[in-house]
């Protein structure tokens, strides 16, 4: 087999980045735009040693979990890999995506814990969830100027026209802000020469409080004249009366980070207010363009609440929340603790923390701002402060190993692990349950619960907490 010949396959499982699997000759073919049980008709793209990849051409006989999309756009646009399969398929897909990584990376036995089912979003199929939208600007081959999402593993922009995943609302902004730029013959950024003004369009909206923040992302210092950002602002608000905070991003770094540092307030507050509950406790929080919150708010209240619920907390004990962001967490773990620190390396979210944790009226939760890995030893081990329950939330790629070794030496009573990247969990969990040889210092720890929970519905991608009791020596 060559690339481009065409094959037949019947796909029996699906890939970590929800591509469908197939065999044929003795080859795994990882297949895009195929779901188990799926046979399809599919074009060899690439061949390498042992394994290869397809894309289909057409599905000969669909899987009984295969569903005609939400999206007009979803087989291309890389946003939701997986929106063709049937939600009662898609979290199976992700219950077992877990469960392999315990099984395959950390070595884990799945009868010495307990793996509840995952938490899924109450709808039969949900959408219109994600409180946060990131368009990207680009022109079309006639020259419009669109916003919408890149093509899975590519820069190609596809224009999106109401995304089904996004918050009722954008779709007015968006149209708003592309014919203004249009009207105003604004230049859009190339990526390739670094020129061009207009980078990205952020949206974010309070979930509870319905407001509304629009952030316009630019290689640039300023839109133009006084005159030009007052236009924008009117534009925006008769678009949404909702919108409550019209900013500007100033990004002029060649990159693909789309946010730049440095942020002007053109109307309103720098901020929109969220509220979240978890049990009894509700909070609310400012939310900057800058500020790490989660997307789904309906399912935060779910993570954080079973965070809450594997803690355990009896009010006499000192908390570290590490990699705090925000301190979302933090902010609750406060109401049923003595002492809550939150340990983050961004300054920015530092202050957010310290900004929510005085709008919350909370005074035992206090912020470090620095790396995890060497504040929190360093604290404990030389200054003698006491750790007794330790809250993880570590971005997709895990623990620093530092800091892994920290906990071993430190050896507090229980750890809550909030999980991204199941994958990178379970490396982290084999060597916190002492699996890994080469790590032989310092505590252990039994692996008690690990509940998926579904932040993303048609995505690849699912939370995780976990729950550890230090083992007896």
């Amino acid at each position: 087999m060559n690339k481009n010949d065409r094959i037949e396959l019947t796909i029996t499982d699906m890939g970590v980045k929800g591509e469908g699997i197939g065999k044929k000759e003795g080859y795994t073919f990882f297949v895009k735009n195929a779901v188990i049980g799926d046979t399809v008709s599919a074009v060899i793209t690439k061949m390498k040693k042992g394994y290869g990849y397809a894309k289909t051409l057409q599905v000969l006989s669909p899987s009984s979990d295969r569903i005609d999309p939400s999206c007009p756009e979803a087989s291309r646009c890389g946003g939701c890999q997986i929106m063709e399969l049937s939600y009662p398929a898609q979290l199976k897909y992700k219950e077992q995506k877990v469960k392999n990584n315990l099984e395959r990376i950390g070595g884990l036995d799945m009868s010495s814990f307990e793996f509840l089912p995952i938490i899924r979003m109450g709808e039969e199929v949900p959408l219109h969830y994600r409180n946060k939208m990131q368009y990207p600007f680009g022109r079309t081959t006639q020259g419009r100027i669109v916003t919408g999402f890149y093509a899975g593993r590519t820069h190609y922009l596809i224009e999106t026209k109401n995304c089904p995943v996004a918050l009722q609302g954008d779709e007015k902004i968006r149209q708003a802000v592309c014919a203004f730029a249009e009207q105003n013959a604004l230049s859009v950024y190339d990526e390739e020469t670094g020129t061009g003004l207009l980078r990205h369009l952020l949206i974010r909206r309070g979930y509870a409080t319905g407001q509304v923040m629009v952030c316009l992302v630019i290689n640039g210092d300023e839109l133009g004249t006084i005159e030009l950002e007052r236009a924008f602002i009117a534009a925006l608000k008769e678009a949404d009366p909702a919108v409550h905070s019209i900013s500007l991003n100033i990004n002029k770094e060649k990159t693909n980070v789309i946010l730049g540092k440095t942020l002007r307030c053109l109307s309103g507050e720098r901020y929109i207010e969220e509220k979240i509950t978890c049990g009894k406790e509700l909070l609310r929080f400012q939310i900057s363009p800058l500020s790490f919150f989660q997307v789904n708010t309906l399912q935060t209240e779910q993570l954080y609440g079973t965070a809450l619920s594997f803690a355990d907390l009896k009010g006499d004990e000192t908390v570290w929340d590490l990699y705090c962001g925000t301190g979302t967490i933090s902010l609750f773990l406060s109401k049923s603790a003595k002492k809550v620190i939150g340990v983050e390396v961004i300054p920015a979210a530092i202050e957010d923390a310290n900004e929510n944790a005085w709008l919350n009226g909370i005074d035992n939760a206090q912020f470090l701002c620095g790396k995890a890995e060497e504040l929190f030893p360093e604290a404990v081990l030389q200054e003698n402060l006491p750790a007794d329950v330790v809250v993880l939330d570590p971005p997709r790629k895990g623990c620093d190993a530092k800091l892994l070794d920290a906990l071993r030496k430190v050896g507090p009573e229980k750890i809550v692990y909030v999980s991204c990247d199941s994958a990178t969990l379970a490396r982290d969990l084999k060597i916190l349950t002492g699996g890994d040889p080469s790590w032989k210092d310092g505590a252990s720890y039994q692996l008690k619960k690990v509940q998926p929970v579904d932040m993303f519905p048609h995505t690849v991608h699912v939370e995780s907490v976990v729950l550890l009791i230090k083992a007896e020596n």
